[in-house]
């Protein structure tokens, strides 16, 4: 069976995006990307919204940049490799392989896609993270806080939700990114 892991950037004051929708605060140096891209190994599907879909899917084509490092090139090539579910009613068509879409979350469908898979699936972006959580799918949480606080905008974690966890892991990087890995205490 999957894990469903709900994996960010997020400032000190958990915020995923600054109230302007920027987050280049969080972006990773290449000790912190490389291994992100160790996290993101195991992953088989991403679960994504609309908006979270647009800003992935330059993976689509990173490998390409004539100047792009090896690990970016490692990360364009694990996206690529994974199957990619976009949540929007808006989305016409899509511009990446292995990618559907979907009109509506459908609590029933991901339960059933975690059923058949041994590999894991993250839920990516904090508006449909909200409603996985709120059906008790997420099973993971993983934060790589970004040393700022940028007071305000988009939150990591919805308002009206309560989740007891349990420390699974924590690592420190030199650019003062910490990384922290929650399982579900008590999963439903």
């Amino acid at each position: 069976m999957g894990t469903l892991i709900y994996s960010m950037i997020t400032s000190v004051d958990g915020y995923v995006s600054d109230s302007e929708g920027n987050f280049g605060w969080g972006a990773p140096d290449e000790e912190s990307h490389v291994f992100m891209n160790e996290l993101m190994r195991s992953t088989g599907t991403y679960l994504v919204g609309r908006r979270m879909y647009e800003t992935m899917v330059f993976w689509e084509t990173a490998h390409l940049l004539p100047d792009a490092p090896p690990y970016i090139v490692d990360c364009a090539r694990i996206w690529q490799a994974a199957d990619k579910i976009v949540y929007s009613t808006t989305l016409e068509q899509v511009s990446s392989e292995r990618t559907r879409i979907e009109r509506s979350f459908d609590p029933e469908l991901v339960r059933k896609l975690k059923a058949e898979t041994e590999l894991n699936l993250t839920v990516d972006g904090p508006v449909l993270a909200a409603q996985a959580i709120r059906a008790g799918l997420v099973d993971e949480y993983q934060l790589l806080l970004g040393p700022a606080i940028v007071g305000g905008g988009h939150r990591f974690f919805p308002d009206d939700i309560r989740v007891d966890l349990e420390l699974l892991d924590q690592r420190h990087f030199a650019n003062g990114v910490v990384y922290l890995r929650y399982g579900v205490k008590n999963p439903a």
